[in-house]
């Protein structure tokens, strides 16, 4: 099924503005039943669900957990949990699927359902292909018998802790570190920080107050100025951003300076081949930034691109047999250790090899030669399909032309806003910032059409 001929799904899961659209209370009951009917297995029905911070996480909880019921399925219910460690518990719980609610990065106003199999991976494209047909059928419930049940899960929470923990050494804490931990005001307020000082770090942590409504609000990986401030207010040594359901990760060295997804990735993965326990393939997506695919070279790694959304990235990983992979954005994926991209374990992995290398995170990250990058998101209302239009394509061609092989240009529709992203890269920062601003003018002309 390609993403153009469904309805309902887009790169991952649901989701859009509450109360338009499809996300609102009665959509969300129907979407319920819908899973619980394609994914229920004979007597034994179990879907855990688990949500961030945000306010309207309680109203799509329960319109959930009727719709499941209806359908026959047992609801587990978790509360604020991270999405990776649903995707955990799904797996680690024997359910039949995990669904989390909510919209990752985005702010309060939005929230979204994504779903993960009984293997604690994104579903496969013909199971949401099947749940959307089973939308369009009337809602059934079943026997009064055989409804559904919910159920609290304790120690859900300390199961996570004891995972992430895992992920790393035995021998290996972090007594001698100071961090500044950004929860986002998201679904990892509590459990990061526990997990870090579990370890033994001195944590500072910001952004651990939600209240419905500030989730990422000026903090977390979207916005992480504050976070540069207070690492070099408190003479921190690392700094940890992470959005509001917590899979996504940007970190701050000692002189708070930003390190993105790309550096991250790279460090992991040179971590990985240093150990002799890592592979020479890793996996990128298209706007992944030159740089990593060279220092990767230089360490005789290969840099695969694939389209971006971490499903893919996850998709060509399992192809290629690669252990590591991510995107800019702070996605990154130790398939070795989880099923999906998770900032707490990942974070974990960077700080490990800090502590095993005895270098800052400035230092591991100073391999890495960033070719700079220009991205600008054209706000787009009705987003057309810019490929067949000749000015486009005539642009970008010459933009093609004019960096050769020293740079990049892509265009692409967010899959979680409603915007165009337009990325250009290369060696002259003044020309890739003209090239930008150029082509995102035109795209803005067009789109107002």
């Amino acid at each position: 099924m390609t993403e153009q001929k469904r309805r309902y799904f887009g790169t991952d899961g649901i989701r859009g503005r509450v109360g338009d659209g499809v996300i609102t209370p009665d959509f969300i009951l129907k979407l319920g039943w819908a899973v619980g009917r394609v994914l229920a297995k004979g007597d034994q029905n179990k879907v855990l669900i688990g949500k961030d911070t945000r306010i309207s996480g309680y109203m799509f909880e329960s319109a959930l957990q009727a719709g499941l019921s209806a359908a026959g399925v047992d609801v587990y219910l978790l509360g604020p949990m991270p999405t990776p460690a649903i995707a955990y518990l799904t797996r680690t719980l024997c359910a039949q699927a995990g669904i989390v609610i909510s919209a990752s990065h985005n702010h309060y106003h939005d929230n979204g359902i994504k779903f993960f199999s009984e293997y604690g991976t994104k579903l496969p494209d013909v199971i949401e292909l099947e749940i959307e047909s089973m939308l369009e059928q009337p809602l059934r419930t079943v026997e009064s018998t055989h409804l559904g049940r919910a159920h609290r899960v304790d120690g859900a929470i300390g199961c996570y802790i004891r995972f992430c923990k895992g992920t790393i050494p035995d021998d290996i804490y972090f007594t001698d570190v100071k961090l500044v931990v950004d929860c986002a005001h998201g679904a990892t307020y509590y459990v990061t920080p526990k997990i870090f000082r579990g370890l033994g770090a001195d944590v500072i942590v910001m952004g651990a107050e939600p209240n419905g409504i500030n989730i990422n609000h000026n903090c977390g990986s979207t916005a992480p100025r504050l976070l540069q401030a207070l690492v070099l207010k408190h003479q921190a040594d690392v700094g940890v951003a992470l959005d509001g359901d917590g899979d996504r990760l940007i970190m701050v060295d000692h002189k708070g300076e930003l390190v993105d997804g790309d550096e991250l990735l790279f460090i992991i993965a040179r971590s990985q081949k240093r150990k002799g326990i890592g592979h020479t393939e890793v996996v990128g997506t298209l706007m992944s930034n030159l740089g990593l695919e060279y220092a990767l070279a230089r360490y005789d790694m290969n840099l695969h691109r694939t389209n971006v959304g971490d499903r893919h990235v996850i998709e060509k990983m399992r192809n290629i047999g690669g252990k590591v992979g991510g995107e800019s954005s702070g996605h990154i994926i130790c398939l070795d250790k989880t099923a999906t991209c998770d900032g707490t374990v990942a974070a974990l992995q960077v700080l490990s090899e800090m502590i095993e290398t005895g270098s800052s995170l400035h230092e591991l990250r100073a391999a890495f030669i960033k070719y700079p990058q220009i991205l600008i998101n054209v706000k787009a209302n009705n987003i057309v399909d810019l490929t067949t239009n000749d000015d486009v394509a005539k642009a970008v061609n010459n933009i093609k032309v004019k960096l050769g092989n020293e740079g990049n240009v892509l265009l692409r529709a967010s899959g979680t806003e409603p915007v165009v992203r337009v990325m250009v890269e290369g060696r002259d920062a003044d020309l890739i910032y003209y090239m930008a601003r150029r082509l995102a003018k035109l795209i803005e002309t067009i789109l107002r059409i």
